[in-house]
């Protein structure tokens, strides 16, 4: 590796072929799909990320930051995908890490089983049935920390625990929980992370330029700058429930999805809602210049195997036109993509939905259109639900052709909830889902 190289911190194609085997191998196909009637959307691709060690993977990027993986492999590499200059080859990005929940005396805890884990930017190839890592980026401080995944604000974020949920962590206010990503013609990044909510710009070499945050946060001790530019009103997102999905339109302006209705004027009418919000932001202004309500579908439209309203997310966006969206509504195991158009009258930037003192709150009003609130239109693209092949959890979205989009699952690096995890010794028991990329191939052109 060259000095150069090694100063920048990142895996290029060649570092990761001199890594150990594991850490650059990939696994077998994950299979191809059901054939399906010429009419009717269906998948004509799959590839599968092969088991590379976390602790490998991050002490390439950042040495010494993980002294036990605890068995986790890389994954959550599917919280985002954004084409790259290459065809085949994609950005995406993790998100905040290995985390799960496990109740302790009735109350659920967050565990990070692998607290040094650093969010990362990563470069991916589909080669045939494959997914090779040809690149990594770990987000750094200011002054080239690890911006860490860990909450940032005790009483707002989740407290933090060790893998077995009997130790508390510390919060860090550098922490992000990255779940979106598009890339700017200058090489920056853009990403959507969910504890501020925020939106933060970063360098291309991983660097946190700015992190804007809504007004009134009060976010204070990060190693790089904060600017309180988006609306007050989002400091009322759901924990673990803020910004999932991060769109950038041709001119150059950037979408963001709040993954779920806010909590307003409580938990309970968040929950209960079906009306979350988009909101547009300019790089040049740095600045939101319009904000649109969004209506979800009856939770049991989007998944007939689902009662729960809460359970209804955004986790994707995509421009597919100069002010056309596509739109993922889902639940964990359910997927339907919704086409909308962004319109300046239908902004409700700056009016009544924006103050919190509002009653009814939006998310209060069962019909918001019939009550005059300019609620987007949507169309439906497809239901993936329908597609065989697809796999559950699809967060990463991204635009191949006029006909064909690129679906990537968070795998949650492998985890699942409870004190099961982790066996005796401390070792992840592996759920067995593989970050998978499936080409889907639709009956109509966006």
């Amino acid at each position: 590796m060259s000095p150069h190289t090694a100063g920048r911190r990142r895996v290029h194609r060649s570092v990761v072929t001199s890594l150990p085997l594991a850490l650059a191998a990939v696994l077998v196909a994950a299979g191809t799909a059901t054939a399906a009637p010429p009419q009717d959307a269906r998948v004509i691709r799959t590839a599968t990320l092969g088991e590379i060690p976390l602790g490998a993977f991050s002490n390439t990027l950042l040495p010494g930051s993980v002294a036990d993986d605890h068995g986790v492999k890389l994954g959550g590499v599917g919280s985002d995908i954004y084409p790259a200059d290459r065809e085949g080859e994609y950005w995406t990005v993790t998100d905040r890490g290995p985390n799960g929940q496990i109740k302790v005396n009735g109350a659920k805890r967050r565990t990070f089983p692998v607290p040094g884990f650093d969010p990362a930017i990563v470069k991916i190839r589909v080669c045939g049935d494959t997914i090779r890592v040809i690149d990594a980026i770990p987000l750094t401080t200011s002054s080239g920390k690890a911006v860490t995944g860990l909450p940032d604000q005790p009483g707002r974020d989740e407290a933090p625990y060790t893998y077995d949920a009997r130790t508390p962590l510390s919060y860090k206010p550098n922490g992000l929980d990255t779940e979106g990503i598009v890339r700017a013609g200058d090489g920056s990044f853009w990403v959507a992370d969910e504890y501020g909510p925020s939106l933060v710009h970063v360098s291309p070499r991983g660097q946190v330029l700015t992190r804007y945050v809504p007004k009134g946060l009060g976010l204070t001790g990060t190693d790089y700058p904060v600017v309180e530019a988006l609306p007050s009103i989002l400091l009322h997102r759901k924990v673990n429930r803020g910004f999932e999905g991060l769109a950038q339109l041709p001119g150059g302006d950037l979408v963001l999805a709040l993954q779920s209705p806010l909590s307003l004027p409580d938990a309970d009418a968040g929950n209960a809602s079906r009306t979350t919000r988009l909101l547009r932001f300019s790089p040049r202004e740095r600045a939101v210049t319009e904000e649109y309500a969004y209506r979800f579908d009856p939770v049991d439209v989007v998944d007939p195997s689902e009662d729960d309203t809460s359970e209804l997310k955004i986790s994707s966006v995509v421009a597919v036109g100069r002010d056309r969206l596509l739109v993922e509504e889902r639940t964990d195991k359910a997927a339907r993509l919704q086409l909308v158009e962004l319109k300046r009258r239908s902004s409700i930037l700056g009016g009544p939905w924006d103050d919190d003192t509002t009653s009814p709150s939006l998310e209060q009003l069962d019909d918001p259109a019939a009550l005059g609130v300019p609620v987007l239109a949507k169309r439906l693209v497809v239901d993936l639900n329908k597609v065989a092949g697809v796999q559950q959890k699809i967060e990463g979205v991204a635009r191949v052709d006029h006909d064909t989009l690129a679906l990537v699952n968070d795998n949650d690096f492998g985890m699942t909830d409870g004190a099961g995890a982790f066996d005796a010794q401390g070792r992840l028991v592996d759920s067995g889902i593989r970050t998978t990329v499936a080409y889907v191939r639709l009956p109509q052109g966006l």
